[in-house]
């Protein structure tokens, strides 16, 4: 391990007998170890509501390192870095749990000679999000002669207005700069380069410019259905569990022209600009850009599988949607007349998460075809299940009198690469913000989101079934013919 200067912290982690923090949190912490990218000193406090040990704690991160890091287990060292972990027996709506809490955290400070930067993180339900900043304040913990950050995980808000309130009563503890609103899709290596692969090839940042581009297709397809979630989703839906936020960054990620060398502070402003930007919906015409639907029974993958309204813990009759697609336009000059069509749904027929941008196609006679025969150039940037850029064109096949698709890859897929959250957190610990996402983006994408949310509630847009397996309800398709494309 090749020890980084990163300062001296504790790190108390609410909801650490979760599923997120067992899958993703754990083994990020234990990645950035092997690495040398964690504090040393470092104090690690994970609080849930089982009375466990430290040492069953431990045993708990044990388990989760053996099964979800991406990095085999080294037994030499594994005994130092579950020593730097205490666990704490927390219940968020007693004020006994917070003092207790408080006195394990100085106890560690004076132990491990910190100098009293304290990062939280808040992986819990988003009921108890202000109900622990509150405390977090009224108990002290928050003042801290370091420094202090606090993490918190979507969703931030339900609506504009619950947003807003929730963000009023962080910032009577945190400031802005303190706040760092985590998605874990930012996270991503090959979202994270999409503004450094342009800068660094001229042929690509030639491409993607107004003239070059049709139209821009980011789509985030699942073949799972709601799981265990039902409490959450059938609240949420589409809409608000990927369209708001994860696609909504995608799109702003898409979207921003850096020049190079640009500061952090002007990088947050330039990508909310972006959603800023977005051109809102009339009333009357969401029905004309916006497609919402809802899988039945179908088969995906060969089995059978039930419909939304007969998934355990689902409403009956629920009208919630489980696909979401829509057409967007950004209002700045270089996008304005460019279509964004974006798409998200469970049970459909491939889990991918893309970018596909579809080049305009150049008026030319080649070899006897027609000019509406001539397909047209792809790049495809994937983002799951794997991580790659490639470039799609097509070569005229003399022999066969046809043209042949061809696919040359702009990048490797490679194993090594770091998960989401090593990156954020490693952000996080270093106080770089640049993919955290901003409360003007939140609010932004929030009031960009209202009028549809309040379409639905009122019921007012059609709800499209679609077979569990498909590809959506055929409405969504209809968003692209009317311009003369499709689905890629």
């Amino acid at each position: 391990m090749n020890e980084q200067n990163v300062q001296s912290m504790t790190f108390v982690l609410f909801g650490a007998t979760g599923d997120l923090a067992q899958r993703k949190l754990f083994p990020a912490l234990y990645n950035l170890y092997l690495e040398g990218k964690l504090p040393s000193p470092i104090s690690i406090i994970g609080l849930g509501r089982s009375p466990f040990s430290d040492l069953n704690f431990q045993s708990i991160v044990e388990r989760s390192l053996r099964e979800y890091s991406r990095r085999t287990v080294q037994t030499s060292i594994l005994g130092e870095f579950l020593s730097k972990f205490r666990y704490c027996a927390f219940d968020a709506r007693n004020q006994n749990s917070y003092q207790l809490l408080h006195d394990i955290i100085i106890q560690r400070e004076k132990q491990l000679g910190l100098s009293g930067n304290r990062l939280f993180y808040l992986s819990v339900s988003p009921n108890l999000v202000d109900v622990i900043t509150s405390n977090l304040s009224a108990c002290g913990i928050s003042q801290t002669n370091g420094w202090k950050r606090l993490i918190v995980e979507k969703p931030f808000g339900s609506d504009l207005k619950s947003a807003q309130q929730l963000n009023g009563k962080l910032r009577e503890v945190f400031t802005e700069d303190e706040i760092y609103r985590i998605d874990h899709y930012l996270g991503k290596p090959i979202v994270q380069n999409l503004e450094s692969l342009k800068l660094a090839n001229p042929i690509l940042d030639s491409l993607l410019n107004q003239k070059q581009i049709a139209n821009v297709q980011i789509t985030a397809s699942e073949t799972v259905g709601v799981e265990k979630r039902a409490d959450y989703y059938d609240q949420a839906g589409a809409i608000r569990d990927m369209f708001q936020n994860h696609l909504l960054q995608l799109v702003r990620m898409t979207a921003l022209q850096l020049p190079p060398k640009e500061t952090n502070k002007k990088i947050g402003k330039k990508q909310g600009d972006i959603i800023e930007s977005l051109r809102p919906i009339k009333q009357q015409d969401i029905s004309k850009n916006v497609v919402r639907g809802q899988y039945e029974s179908g088969e995906v993958h060969g089995k059978s599988v039930a419909g939304y309204q007969e998934e355990p813990g689902v409403v009956a009759y629920s009208k919630n949607d489980t696909f979401f697609a829509a057409r967007l336009y950004i209002d700045n000059p270089s996008w304005s007349k460019i279509p964004f069509y974006i798409r998200t749904g469970k049970r459909l027929d491939q889990k991918s998460t893309r970018i596909v941008i579809e080049f305009r196609n150049k008026s030319i006679n080649l070899g006897g075809f027609q000019d509406s025969e001539i397909p047209s150039n792809l790049l495809i940037i994937e983002i799951s299940p794997h991580e790659r850029v490639s470039l799609w064109n097509y070569i005229d096949n003399f022999p066969m009198d046809q043209l042949d698709l061809t696919c040359n890859n702009l990048s490797t897929n490679s194993e090594e690469q770091p998960e989401s959250y090593e990156i954020l957190l490693f952000d996080a610990i270093n106080g770089n913000k640049t993919f955290f996402v901003h409360w003007k983006e939140v609010e932004s994408s929030w009031k960009w989101t209202q009028p549809l949310l309040e379409a639905f509630q009122d019921d007012t847009l059609p709800l499209y079934p679609y077979p569990a397996g498909s590809s959506g309800p055929h409405a969504a398709d209809l968003l692209l013919q009317e311009n003369g494309f499709s689905w890629r």
